[in-house]
């Protein structure tokens, strides 16, 4: 805070000492007026004794001889004095031998000076012989007028008031700098020091001792008010420590640390509502210890303690995975898994804590294992809300250890039997390769200009022992949640390159082969180098083997992607961009990309004569591959309507049921002959 000039000390401090200097310099200059008035009057008489003295003997003779000239000239020497106004000559009785009188001054300050020095004052002097006898003969008089001596009483007394009151105001400032220097400049560098201090961290900047004055009050005071920052430091310090303590003993199991349920679900509604905002799903989680009250009975109730601690310690490693970890009271424990898009991510999470708690426990000398089960809910389809959430969650938990322990359930039975195909399939993905369950289809890619096959696009396959066809959009997503999607990637790549080296040396050495690149492939750093050592193992020339990528993976890390696709460039293999039109780039994000093909998604080429959006996209799609300088190729071509149409806007090939469905190797290679055949004739 900083003071108003105004309102400071100093001024404050200038006001009083000035007005007491005025007073006092007033006062003392009253009483040396008055003094002076007082030697002024006591200078009138000395004047008007030594003038008597000075005319004394002339009188003397002028009166003893009666020579009434002579006093006559004894009175005019007397009235060159001009504060002289009247003076006489004269027996004691009788008529006067000399006398003058003139008119009293007229002054602008007489009436001042008269009341302090009278009007006029009257002396006299008696006239004795010389001789032994010393005859008196008569008196000298006098009458002095006071105002000549006011004048120079006035011009006094000014001078002296102006001149005390000048001194008193000179010794005040003086005063004032003297305590300015030592009172109140010390008080402005405390104020200042005063002012910066944060009243969180107050012994944090303390005040500094002031030079010279370490011995006196303003020093002691220094001392003081940093001790009691000090102090009011210690305490704030303390105080927060047990305030946060009772929050924490309010908010957090003892125990392990974690979040008790009311704090849960303080944290779970906040999740919910940013879930709710962005539309994801959050997945809730009570994880229940299966016979833990058997353990305790075994081991003891400080062992149970410990076990509890370390299980905390593994739930917190999945932590990269949760949004929120509590313990919900006894064996339970409750984890939030914020922002999924599928359930059966929170299947994964619930089953590597499940996995973990396979892993011996090391208390004291005793290895212990420990089972639980996992009861599943899922926001906003199981509820909305954080206390039904975690309510039913615990039911589901309750209701599985019922039934079976030692596994995980979700609260919708649908979801759950879901749930657990998917494990199954994914289980059973790890084994596909291995088994040769998997395998490659080929569907052709005509050439417009002339109709013939120029390429055929790989098409991956589960044949799966005791479910059938496993659809590529089912497992594949699966392959790249697990891991497993880079080996049958570079399995894929394999076959097809080796595949195609079949074809050219039967004779289709101008035929190309297309491959899907998955997100999880085409961030693989070893990608390029696995490319360029199939192209040479296999002897393929440049630009026989085209890798599909599609828009939106192109879009989750469009610096790192075309790195990876110049690599791929480089090694020879031309790129192409799938489902184009069903993602959210840029123009500007196209033009930067190494880009050799466009594909056109199915699903505008299926309802171009449906849907007036569709052909608008498949045309603009098709010009804006023109200007780029790519080539186009329309992907679902089932139609001779839909072809004639792409054609006639400028596309440069088509993919689809057209022409022929995926076909396998020994197929295809029939297809092509037969292609080939037919384009003989036609020559």
């Amino acid at each position: 805070m900083k003071l108003e000039f105004k309102n400071s000390l100093s001024i404050k401090l200038l006001r009083i000492v000035l007005l007491s200097a005025l007073i006092v310099g007033a006062v003392l200059g009253c009483a040396q007026i008055v003094f002076d008035a007082y030697l002024t009057r006591q200078a009138v008489n000395e004047d008007a004794r030594r003038t008597l003295n000075m005319f004394r003997d002339p009188s003397t003779q002028a009166l003893y001889s009666l020579d009434r000239e002579m006093a006559m000239q004894v009175i005019e020497g007397l009235f060159q004095n001009t504060a002289i106004r009247q003076a006489s000559i004269g027996p004691p009785s009788g008529a006067l031998l000399a006398e003058k009188i003139r008119p009293l001054q007229d002054t602008s300050s007489r009436w001042l000076t008269d009341a302090i020095l009278g009007q006029e004052r009257s002396f006299k002097t008696p006239l004795v012989g010389t001789g032994t006898d010393q005859e008196y003969y008569g008196d000298l008089s006098i009458t002095l007028d006071t105002a000549t001596y006011g004048q120079g009483f006035l011009t006094n007394a000014g001078a002296l008031l102006l001149s005390g009151v000048l001194r008193a105001l000179l010794m005040s400032l003086v005063l004032y700098l003297i305590y300015h220097w030592l009172l109140t400049k010390p008080l402005s560098k405390m104020i200042q020091h005063l002012t910066s201090i944060n009243p969180d961290h107050p012994s944090a900047h303390l005040i500094p001792q002031l030079k010279g004055h370490e011995s006196n009050e303003l020093g002691v005071w220094v001392n003081t008010a940093n001790q009691l920052l000090a102090s009011i430091e210690r305490n704030a310090h303390l105080r927060h420590e047990a305030e946060s303590s009772l929050l924490r003993m309010a908010q957090y199991d003892f125990l392990t640390g974690l979040a008790n349920r009311q704090q849960l679900q303080t944290h779970l509604s906040k999740i919910l509502v940013e879930a709710g905002r962005s539309q994801r799903r959050v997945a809730v989680l009570c994880v229940g210890l299966d016979d833990f009250k058997g353990i305790n009975e075994q081991f003891g109730y400080q062992t149970g303690d410990q076990l509890l601690q370390a299980l905390t310690d593994r739930l917190r490693a999945h932590s990269d995975s949760l949004g929120a970890l509590a313990r919900l009271g006894g064996d339970q424990f409750a984890l939030v898994q914020a922002h999924i898009e599928q359930p059966y991510e929170a299947a994964e999470l619930a089953q590597r804590i499940l996995d973990d708690l396979e892993k011996p426990f090391s208390v004291g000398q005793q290895n212990i294992r420990l089972r639980a089960t996992i009861g599943i809910t899922l926001f906003p389809e199981d509820s909305d809300t954080s206390e039904q959430l975690l309510q039913k969650a615990e039911q589901t938990m309750t209701l599985a250890k019922s039934r079976s322990r030692g596994r995980y359930q979700f609260y919708i039975a649908s979801v759950d039997r879901e749930m657990r195909r998917r494990r199954e399939l994914e289980k059973d993905l790890r084994e596909a390769l291995l088994g040769n369950q998997l395998y490659l289809a080929y569907q052709p890619q005509i050439r417009y200009s002339d109709h013939r096959v120029v390429g055929v696009e790989a098409l991956l396959r589960w044949q799966h022992p005791e479910h059938g066809m496993i659809p590529p959009d089912l497992f594949i997503p699966l392959a790249e949640a697990n891991g497993s999607i880079i080996d049958i990637g570079e399995w894929v790549l394999d076959q097809a390159c080796c595949q195609l080296r079949e074809w050219h040396d039967q004779g289709f050495t101008e035929l190309r082969m297309a491959v899907n690149l998955s997100t999880v492939q085409l961030h693989h750093a070893e990608l390029p180098r696995v490319v360029n050592n199939l192209l040479q193992m296999y002897r393929l020339p440049p630009g026989s083997l085209e890798l599909e990528v599609t828009e939106t993976s192109l879009m989750e890390d469009i610096n790192t992607a075309a790195q990876h696709l110049l690599n791929l460039r480089r090694s020879g293999a031309l790129i192409a961009i799938d489902d184009f039109g069903t993602g959210y780039s840029s123009l500007s994000y196209l033009k930067s990309l190494p880009l050799d093909k466009i594909k056109i998604d199915k699903s505008f080429v299926q309802d171009l004569f449906d849907d007036d959006d569709d052909s608008t996209i498949v045309r603009a799609i098709i010009q804006l591959g023109k200007s780029l300088g790519m080539q186009v190729i329309a992907e679902g071509v089932e139609t001779l309507e839909q072809e004639t149409y792409v054609i006639t806007e400028g596309c440069h090939e088509g993919q689809g049921y057209l022409y022929s469905k995926p076909l396998g190797a020994r197929e295809l290679g029939v297809y092509l002959k037969q292609a080939q055949r037919n384009n003989a004739l036609n020559m």
